[in-house]
């Protein structure tokens, strides 16, 4: 039977998470990926370019799932602004949460700073998902009198590159609990997730604390997690 080219899309990106999942994107091969799919490397390459774009691809994937999840919440009219976008914040982290080990094994590469350029590809394919979403959020806050955000696209846009601060920070602290030092590490995330938050409450014009980017044990669990 003849798949299409959806199908066979999917089919790829289905071999190369639970590949990166199992074994880190450094050490899974696009002979690896096409062995598990059952394809030939023309095949692959018909749709996707390199590993770099598949791993993009999914990065895009795996967002657009995560926004689904939490559509329910999304489009409870009985949230106020606030609290959505506090229910997109603690969705992200319980997603984190649940695939630790996993997403640590496949993304530390993306934070290496020899990987910028790869980094900032699979942000610009996260950001395309959440900043439509933020963007509503943040109008229908503006409506309310929430927020004072004049333009909520661009400062959807804004909110979301206040992320790219975490690339080094997290990379930092990945090693140091490699090394063994997790309180370390658990500290240095922490701080830089607590003054995130900040950024986004002082950036709306709310109190600090308003909006719940982390919370208490959340780095321990992503940094202490097994990747064995």
């Amino acid at each position: 039977m003849i798949k299409s080219p959806e199908i066979r899309s999917a089919e790829l990106l289905d071999c190369a998470q639970r590949l990166f999942f199992e074994r880190g994107y450094n050490n899974t091969t696009v002979n690896d990926i096409i062995r598990e799919a059952g394809l030939s490397k023309g095949a692959f390459y018909h749709y996707f370019p390199s590993k770099e774009a598949l791993l993009e691809a999914l990065a895009a994937r795996v967002a657009r799932e995560s926004m689904e999840e939490l559509r329910p919440i999304l489009d409870d009219r009985s949230l106020d602004a606030v609290e959505r976008l506090n229910a997109l914040f603690a969705g992200s982290r319980r997603f984190k949460r649940e695939l630790a080990p996993q997403i640590r094994r496949t993304f530390d590469v993306v934070f290496r700073p020899e990987n910028v350029v790869l980094f900032h590809r699979i942000d610009r394919a996260v950001t395309e998902v959440a900043a439509p979403v933020i963007t509503e959020i943040i109008a229908e806050g503006n409506r309310a009198g929430r927020f004072d955000a004049p333009d909520p696209q661009a400062f959807a846009e804004m909110l979301l590159q206040f992320r790219l601060s975490l690339a080094t920070v997290m990379h930092r602290a990945i090693q140091q609990a490699e090394a063994g030092d997790i309180d370390e590490a658990v500290r240095v995330l922490d701080k830089r997730l607590r003054l995130y938050g900040i950024a986004v409450d002082r950036v709306l014009k709310l109190p600090d604390g308003t909006i719940k980017v982390a919370e208490p044990g959340f780095a321990r669990a992503l940094l202490a997690a097994d990747t064995s």
